[in-house]
């Protein structure tokens, strides 16, 4: 199958992240993580390569975009379509903690993508790979922003997608995945991926979430974080910032980010990575756990938390390669400076889901980093998918008396 014959990617083959980095065909994809190193109790994922030596297109200066890093990216099927990305950099250095003012913080705002969320990326092309695949039926396990994404664009391209999620989902979820046209099928949260397997074994069904016990996911998914990276030193004109702090569940975007950085670093363009700053929940982080115990990866017990987007028990191995390249960082924020920090982003006009805020949290407990340069802080889904709490609201009159009474005795505000 060649794939890149007729397109600008130079893209090759898959490449494991495990010992020896065996190398297979560029497709299919190999969802169950690679077949050569991993193991019962340790599953390694794979990457798509690429002929860096034939690279000669690519930019990262001010006014460059995607049609620059065909090059870097997989090759694209014809229909997809749907436009993701050019997220802009909103300036919140007035708000964050005072010695980062200095060098400037900027949120990287993923709610400007089509569905609001980070995850168009990755299903830009892990659906683009499905139709190079011949598949008629996308499945996904997901509780949130990754089967939104997937039933999009699986709806744009004219596949039909089953989004195997939880019953205490949040309405909005629901509701845009029902809206899309797909089929959300609810289930007990531990079954979704044993459901998964059941389903992949119908002709013409294909996953694009993970298949395995320590998280692979799908090799070409991560391909599409990498224009995070590229898009940042594009807004910076090739300036690389200090740091990138980012949210992190599994680690998709986390090693994505850090491969965009590392390939422009790679092709001459830029001189070194960005420390990654990975965030998760304190009541889980493995990722930080696998760090601190020397890990690949590992697994904790699944401990509530209002983080829900990051709130993962068991961290990949791309993470762990993400964190120990770029000099990472590992964080962990608790739930109430989560919440605080929300509220911040909120005054800002950025209203994001906790677990993104929790980033700009993190700004808190940064050590000192080891380059100048800006930080920038990754903003992946706005706050509106959340279950909103009940609120009993009281209810003003129309008369000008009234409403100043009301605005002061409801919020202390006296115009």
């Amino acid at each position: 199958m060649n794939l890149v014959a007729d397109t600008l990617s130079l893209a090759t083959e898959q490449r494991s992240l495990g010992p020896t980095n065996p190398v297979f065909p560029l497709l299919p994809a190999l969802l169950s993580g690679c077949p050569v190193s991993s193991k019962e109790d340790m599953q390694y994922p794979l990457e798509v390569a690429y002929d860096y030596a034939a690279v000669t297109r690519a930019s990262f200066r001010k006014g460059s975009g995607w049609n620059d890093w065909q090059e870097l990216l997989p090759p694209l099927h014809p229909k997809m379509t749907m436009p993701v990305g050019g997220t802009p950099l909103v300036d919140v250095s007035g708000v964050a903690p005072r010695r980062f003012r200095g060098r400037g913080v900027l949120v990287k705002d993923e709610s400007r993508n089509p569905t609001w969320s980070h995850k168009d990326r990755l299903n830009l092309f892990t659906v683009s790979a499905a139709l190079h695949e011949g598949a008629s039926t996308i499945i996904v396990a997901s509780s949130g922003n990754h089967g939104v994404s997937a039933a999009a664009m699986a709806s744009r391209e004219g596949l039909n997608c089953v989004v195997l999620t939880m019953p205490e989902i949040s309405p909005a979820f629901r509701d845009m995945i029902l809206g899309y046209g797909a089929f959300p099928v609810f289930l007990p949260a531990e079954d979704r991926w044993p459901a998964m397997r059941l389903l992949q074994q119908i002709p013409g069904t294909y996953p694009v979430s993970n298949l395995t016990t320590v998280h692979t996911g799908h090799p070409w998914g991560p391909e599409g974080y990498k224009t995070i990276a590229y898009e940042i030193l594009a807004d910076l004109d090739g300036l690389v910032p200090a740091a990138v702090v980012v949210p992190t569940g599994y680690g998709e975007m986390l090693y994505g980010i850090y491969k965009g950085f590392n390939e422009a670093r790679l092709l001459g363009h830029i001189d070194r990575i960005p420390q990654l700053v990975s965030v998760e929940p304190a009541a889980r982080g493995p990722l930080y756990h696998a760090i601190k115990a020397g890990l690949s990866a590992t697994t904790v017990h699944a401990n509530p938390t209002i983080q829900s987007g990051t709130a993962t028990t068991v961290n990949g191995y791309r993470s762990v390669v993400a964190m120990r390249e770029s000099k990472g960082i590992p964080l962990l924020v608790d739930d109430e400076a989560a919440r605080a920090a929300h509220a911040v982003m909120a005054r800002q006009g950025l209203w994001q889901e906790v677990s993104s805020s929790a980033a700009f949290a993190a700004l808190e407990d940064i050590p000192d980093l080891e380059s100048d340069g800006p930080v920038v802080v990754m903003g992946c889904s706005t706050g509106l998918k959340e279950t909103p709490s009940s609120m009993q609201v009281s209810v003003a009159k129309a008369d000008l008396v009234s409403l100043r009474a009301y605005l002061k005795n409801e919020y202390g505000f006296d115009p």
